[in-house]
């Protein structure tokens, strides 16, 4: 009988820094566990209150990896300034890429909504993003790991919502570790806890600009689904044969590299 997964449950709740928690405690294939207090993820820290930059403080974070774009930095801010913490800003999207359509989702009226993100357009598009993701920013995602595997924890892993760019890294992180997939879809979907979620902004904050079939229409966008994962693994399988291969070619971790990588990250 498949046991389900162990998702650490309990976690601060912090005023203005949406979606974050401690990784540690998923399980490995080999029997092991990630370690607490070594990763954390969470939506970005641009409105982090002086309580929230505090508890921060108490981490011994190494590390803040930021996957934030020049355009998500405009509009929500830079992150607030850790004492002694590394900020290292990686966009995982180019800045341009989907401007307009992020326009029409903050500004556009009920009929562009239902023509662009209809008929299951909205998630389509999410499942292609993550595609693209893993199929253009491995160079990315490897300079993640080896920093990691070197001297980068503890380290968090955010992005504007936590949930798409930060989840794919994690995602990788503990892929490359070896954590149970099913773990490491159950800790995606916590990003759909109800006190996680981004905070959708629209122009028209009305009730008729944020009606029940607006809201319908963005949920794809700003909620965590297994199957933008599924569609992650499916371009590992297809653009490397297996996830091994993905490991070892796509993302150059040498065997040294990842069992460092595991001595960092994993109890025992």
């Amino acid at each position: 009988m498949t046991q389900t997964p162990q998702v650490p449950q309990a976690q601060p709740e912090l005023a203005e820094v949406r979606n974050f928690r401690d990784v540690g405690g998923l399980p490995t294939v080999d029997g092991r566990r990630v370690r607490e207090g070594r990763l954390y993820r969470s939506g970005h820290l641009a409105h982090a209150t002086e309580e929230d930059a505090a508890f921060l403080a108490t981490l011994g974070l190494h590390t803040v990896f930021d996957f934030r774009n020049a355009a998500d930095i405009k509009l929500e801010g830079p992150d607030v300034a850790l004492p002694g913490v590394r900020n290292v800003n990686i966009p995982l999207t180019d800045p341009a890429d989907g401007a307009e359509f992020w326009t029409m989702v903050r500004d556009g009226e009920l009929d562009q909504l239902r023509s662009a993100l209809g008929d299951g357009k909205a998630a389509a598009r999410m499942a292609l993003t993550y595609r693209h993701i893993i199929t253009t920013r491995t160079a990315d995602h490897s300079r993640v790991l080896h920093e990691l595997a070197d001297d980068s924890v503890p380290a968090l892993m955010h992005c504007a919502a936590g949930k798409d760019r930060a989840g794919l890294s994690v995602a990788v992180t503990l892929l490359a570790v070896g954590v149970e997939r099913d773990a490491i879809e159950a800790d995606y979907l916590k990003s759909n806890d109800p006190h996680r979620r981004y905070k959708i902004r629209r122009s028209d904050n009305s009730a008729v600009g944020m009606s029940p079939e607006v809201m319908e229409l963005l949920s794809p966008l700003f909620g965590a689904h297994a199957d933008y994962l599924t569609a992650a693994y499916d371009a590992i399988e297809q653009s490397w044969g297996s996830t091994e291969k993905y490991l070892t070619e796509g993302l150059q971790l040498s065997p040294e590299t990842r069992e460092r990588l595991r001595d960092r990250l994993l109890e025992g």
